[in-house]
């Protein structure tokens, strides 16, 4: 539901402060249909105050889509920033019939009246007036069709995300570009002194060699052994992306043990067949993508492969079509000439979303145009062969550290569309001026670059590329074989989505990787972990960050753990501070927050000094046993079993509480004692706070009976409250009908 909003009334005579002295009457339309005459002021004097209906007659071609939620003034502003151009209003009192409909229309039911100039849509937008009753507007401008695909995505709170697929989600490999790795590493082999080395190597050759003789078997018989077991091969579908196309069946054979596929692209050519390797926890990441059929991306493709291929690898990642429809496929996946930048402009072709409202999940940052770059999630390079414990060697699988972000990144968003933009854009009115407009969020401010790159020793050798190139599907798509003889490509030359990019382990490359198989350096082991940790418990994980106003320039991130704070970190970069931040939330979880948790989701190892990398970084979903209780503090002489009642009603206060609140405002929980480990002579203390103000505070032996009682008098502050300050974070009284208390149990 929408916010509700004020009753239009009507515009100040001269167009408001905002506008420019001096307006300019021009006849309205719709269509053919006269509407009346308005008076238009430019929102800036001189050349740049220039109005931007031709011939001086505002013709109104249609009206946009209804928006459910969002008033048009916030979809535009989101997507088009302070992109007001002109304010206009009715000229006779009462204005004309027609026009006061318009006005009405537009204003109800959330609608703009669109004015198409060449590749520009004005969208005149009803906005409500301190004074006299006329129909008046503000107008916008805005590229073509973009408002069209910005209402629905706004209003569903859904967001665009652009996958690359060459080592970002798979690796793909024919015979011969098997054939060429082995043959590449098998020189280096002989050149090579260094044993540990030259054991790495024939360990990265023997797997190499495994997945050629299956594809070589897939070949030959159309099956393949696994673990001794012949599989055979599924006839799937390629279901059709345009009316002419005949209907195709490919060979396949699914290998989920492997997270392998096979699958020969033109199903009459054995020699097109290709092995693709799938990057573990893909099956999360889309499973978030669809859960519950509630969409919260748009899903697109973007690569430099060639397109027939890029087709076939985005169906063995998505079989039933449902992150992209096969009506849209055609145009959501978007191929690159090799060597040119990738650009969020240009896989939307202007119309399909705006770039503030899309992230990327890429292994390379630089093959993205400049002014992307702040959307791109940088994932390390998938490389199955050369290491192919990198994936487990973290915490959390680097597709679930990807689901974790869009889900970060989604609900910073949206927090920032409905908290500041929304609620602002309802308090303006016509006689307002540009700058009263207030930010509109980016993906961009949400995303925190982690480096997943580090600078190998000067004794690694670089990995060769693992997948083929699109080029060479392309020779086979056609049917074009390779000659035996044909000359090796050379290791410096990237064979992968990326052509044109330095080699991993060449300055300027990324992603190096010891032939050990596991990364030296991950992203930020501290906050994967925090946030699994958070979705594991069902919990918001949130980091807030600052800039000091002083000489060092120094950023300040704090943790939020379902809005309690559990760690600050301060450091040089944003970064930097994000991570000491959730390190040190980490320290802090058990005693601060998870004794509250711990009846639902488990409890982590009682070593807090523990670092996260000396386990597995996971919270356990276990189940207390016997022989394992919570420990009371010292001097308590309550039992367990009042302890778990007083969770219990804490968690029903608690309740109570987010009832009386509006939606996305919640009491936070404050430890008293700077060291929230212990506590204040025998004793714990706690405040509840709302908005920077202190409800309620709460003394006791245990963390919980003092946050159950700091909870008790909040509730009843909240009920009785007459602080503007406070209530403005509550929801209108007549909608509660429960108890000031909740019944004892």
């Amino acid at each position: 539901m929408a916010m509700p909003r004020a009753p239009p009334q009507a515009a100040v005579p001269g167009g408001g402060a905002g506008a420019a002295a001096g307006g300019v009457t021009m006849r309205m339309f719709h269509g053919d249909v006269f509407l009346g005459e308005a008076e238009v002021f430019p929102m800036k004097q001189g050349a740049e105050g220039s109005l931007p209906f031709p011939s001086n007659e505002i013709r109104i071609s249609h009206l946009s889509p209804t928006s459910e939620r969002c008033p048009p003034l916030a979809i535009l502003q989101t997507i088009a920033p302070f992109s007001v151009r002109c304010k206009l209003q009715a000229k006779l009192m009462p204005p004309h019939p027609s026009l006061h409909r318009l006005y009405l229309t537009c204003f109800n039911e959330y609608k703009s009246a669109v004015v198409v100039v060449g590749d520009e849509e004005l969208h005149l937008v009803a906005m409500p007036s301190k004074v006299e009753k006329v129909p008046c507007f503000w107008c916008c401008s805005v590229r073509s069709g973009i408002y069209a695909a910005s209402v629905g995505m706004l209003n569903l709170r859904c967001l665009a995300i652009v996958f690359d697929l060459d080592e970002t989600l798979i690796v793909a490999n024919t015979m011969k570009s098997f054939e060429d790795r082995i043959e590449m590493l098998s020189r280096r082999m002989d050149i090579e002194d260094d044993p540990v080395r030259i054991a790495g190597m024939s360990a990265e050759i023997k797997r190499y060699i495994e997945d050629r003789e299956l594809l070589k078997e897939f070949i030959d018989t159309d099956t393949v052994t696994d673990n001794g077991r012949i599989v055979g091969t599924q006839k799937e579908e390629v279901l059709p992306i345009s009316g002419g196309q005949e209907r195709v069946l490919r060979p396949v054979i699914r290998l989920p043990e492997r997270n392998a596929i096979l699958t020969r692209i033109n199903p009459e050519v054995r020699d097109t067949s290709v092995f693709v390797k799938l990057r573990p926890a893909w099956e999360d990441l889309r499973s978030y993508l669809t859960a519950k059929g509630r969409k919260r991306f748009e899903v697109y493709v973007c690569t430099m492969a060639e397109r027939d291929y890029a087709l076939e690898m985005w169906r063995l990642l998505d079989p039933e079509a449902n992150l992209i429809s096969s009506h849209n496929l055609a145009e959501r996946v978007v191929c690159v000439k090799s060597g040119s930048k990738k650009c969020l402009q240009n896989v939307f072709k202007d119309k399909g979303c705006h770039p503030k409202m899309a992230m990327v999940i890429d292994d390379r940052l630089q093959v993205w145009d400049e002014k992307d770059q702040p959307r791109v999630h940088v994932v390390p390079a998938y490389t199955p062969y050369y290491a192919p414990q990198a994936e487990m060697a973290n915490a959390v699988p680097v597709l679930c550290v990807a689901r974790n972000v869009a889900c970060n990144v989604r609900g910073g968003f949206f927090r920032e569309f409905d908290e500041n933009l929304l609620r602002k854009v309802f308090e303006l009115m016509y006689e307002n001026e540009l700058l009263d407009l207030p930010y509109a969020p980016d993906v961009g401010d949400y995303l925190v670059c982690e480096d997943t790159n580090f600078a190998p020793n000067n004794k690694d050798v670089a990995p060769i590329p693992e997948g083929m190139s699109g080029a060479e599907v392309g020779k086979r798509l056609n049917g074009l074989a390779y000659p035996r003889d044909q000359k090796q490509i050379p290791s410096s030359t990237r064979l992968s989505d990326d052509d044109g990019v330095a080699l991993r382990g060449i300055p300027g490359g990324t992603n190096i990787q010891s032939n050990g198989g596991s990364l030296a350096t991950t992203p930020s082991l501290f906050v994967t972990v925090l946030q699994e940790i958070g979705r594991l418990c069902e919990s918001r994980v949130e980091f807030r960050s600052t800039v000091s106003s002083g000489k060092n320039m120094q950023f300040s991130v704090e943790v939020l753990f379902s809005n309690e704070k559990i760690g600050i970190g301060i450091g040089k970069t944003r970064d930097e501070a994000q991570i000491l931040a959730a390190e040190k939330a980490l320290q802090n979880l058990e005693s601060n927050y998870l004794s509250f948790m711990a009846p639902v989701a488990g409890v982590l190892n009682k070593d807090v000094n523990k670092p996260p990398g000396s386990g597995n970084g996971f919270l356990e979903d276990i189940t207390l046993s016997e022989d394992i209780s919570m420990e009371e503090p010292s001097g308590s002489t309550l039992k367990e079993q009042d302890h778990s009642k007083a969770l219990d009603r804490l968690s029903s206060v608690i309740s109570l509480i987010r009832e009386l609140c509006l939606e996305d405002q919640h009491v936070v929980f404050r430890d008293q004692v700077r060291d929230s480990g212990s506590a204040l002579n025998g004793e714990y203390h706690f405040q509840a706070e709302l908005g920077g103000q202190i409800l309620g505070r709460g003394i006791g032996l245990n963390k919980d009976f003092a946050k159950l009682q700091a909870a008790e008098e909040a509730l009843k502050t909240l009920k009785t409250t007459t602080d503007p300050q406070i209530k403005k974070h509550l929801r209108p009284m007549q909608q509660l009908n429960f108890p000031l208390y909740p019944t004892q149990r």
